[in-house]
């Protein structure tokens, strides 16, 4: 008994039905995720759960998906976590506040790290926060950049090595 395999016209559309799928499912699997806009990329990453949450507290999840572009220097959950309790709960208290800090980590442009000039630019909250670039490393203020350039529909998100405080209030 020979063993040839018959070429029958089920066969053939059977195979044909398979070589499409499994090519309509590689076309899927190389085409890039669209980026989310600015909140909403910030709550998809593990690593900003707790900035995250400042963020819904504050009132500012919709104001970051919306507009733009922006920059968000944004702390890790470590640096969240590594300010002192009684820090976080005068903040979570005081929810202007709160806002104020936040959005003094955010730029109303597009930073990429690489742009980065040695200099001051101004942010949300209005007041100017100093930036600064040597080689591959980025500061804001005091913050190291631990991850940069990522990327969301309306802006870019640096993750930074803590929460950037703001400057006293001038003197009159």
């Amino acid at each position: 008994m020979t063993s040839t395999t018959r070429l029958t016209p089920i066969f053939v559309a059977r195979r044909a039905a398979l070589a499409a799928a499994v090519l309509a499912l590689a076309a899927c699997a190389s085409t890039p995720p669209k980026p989310l806009p600015m909140g909403d990329a910030i709550a998809a990453r593990a690593e900003l759960s707790e900035l995250s949450k400042l963020i819904d507290a504050a009132g500012l999840r919709t104001v970051l998906n919306q507009g733009g572009p922006y920059t968000v220097f944004a702390p890790s959950n470590e640096a969240v976590t590594r300010m002192s309790a009684a820090a976080r709960a005068d903040l979570a208290k005081d929810p202007a506040r709160l806002r104020s800090v936040l959005t003094y980590h955010v730029i109303p442009a597009q930073v990429m790290a690489s742009d980065v000039k040695n200099s001051s630019v101004k942010t949300v909250e209005g007041q100017n926060l100093p930036l600064a670039r040597a080689g591959t490393f980025v500061t804001a203020d005091d913050a190291m950049v631990q991850t940069a350039d990522l990327p969301s529909a309306n802006g870019v998100i640096h993750v930074i090595d803590r929460v950037i405080t703001l400057p006293p209030p001038p003197r009159r």
